[in-house]
């Protein structure tokens, strides 16, 4: 298998390339294919291990950060998603005692979201799982490696930060 090609027989992004697609254009879709691989493995990981969406992981995870809680509508923004959305997890999650759902005093119509004691300590599990699985993921590179993907991902972020900002300008 060359290094510019999905396995026999695989089709994934990196396969609507043609020989003489520009490197950008190769390097986007070879991000997208990792990120899509990565994201499905750590999916069918949370699904089969402990019965748990990539969505519900990702809300108990902005709630352990947040032990003071936060607003539905903040919720939906740092996950990126519709309030309908946060709204039906954190339904799910309230009937099964891992989160709470409270009026703050200063706003009744808003809504804080907490994780009970029962949600920590299932959040904590998970993830304690979900960065195990990250790691075997990438185990594949030497730690040397690692670091300088991440350095060059970063150089990219910034580029690309740059770019979207002179182009709203």
């Amino acid at each position: 298998m060359s290094e510019h090609a999905p396995a026999p027989g695989r089709v994934d992004r990196e396969s609507r390339l043609a020989h003489g697609d520009h490197e950008a254009l190769r390097l986007w879709l070879r991000l997208l294919t990792c990120s899509s691989l990565v994201e499905a493995s750590v999916r069918s990981q949370l699904r089969r291990d402990f019965n748990c969406t990539l969505p519900r992981f990702d809300l108990m995870s902005q709630l352990e950060r947040h032990p003071e809680g936060l607003r539905m509508g903040e919720l939906s923004r740092r996950m990126m998603v519709t309030g309908g959305n946060v709204t039906g997890i954190a339904d799910q999650l309230v009937k099964e005692g891992l989160v709470t759902r409270e009026a703050p005093p200063d706003d009744r119509r808003a809504f804080v979201v907490k994780l009970t004691p029962a949600g920590r300590k299932a959040f904590l599990r998970m993830a304690g799982a979900h960065e195990a699985w990250v790691a075997r993921l990438f185990a594949g590179l030497p730690a040397v490696e690692r670091r300088q993907l991440h350095a060059l991902l970063a150089k990219l972020k910034d580029s690309v930060t740059a770019s979207a900002r002179s182009e709203a300008a």
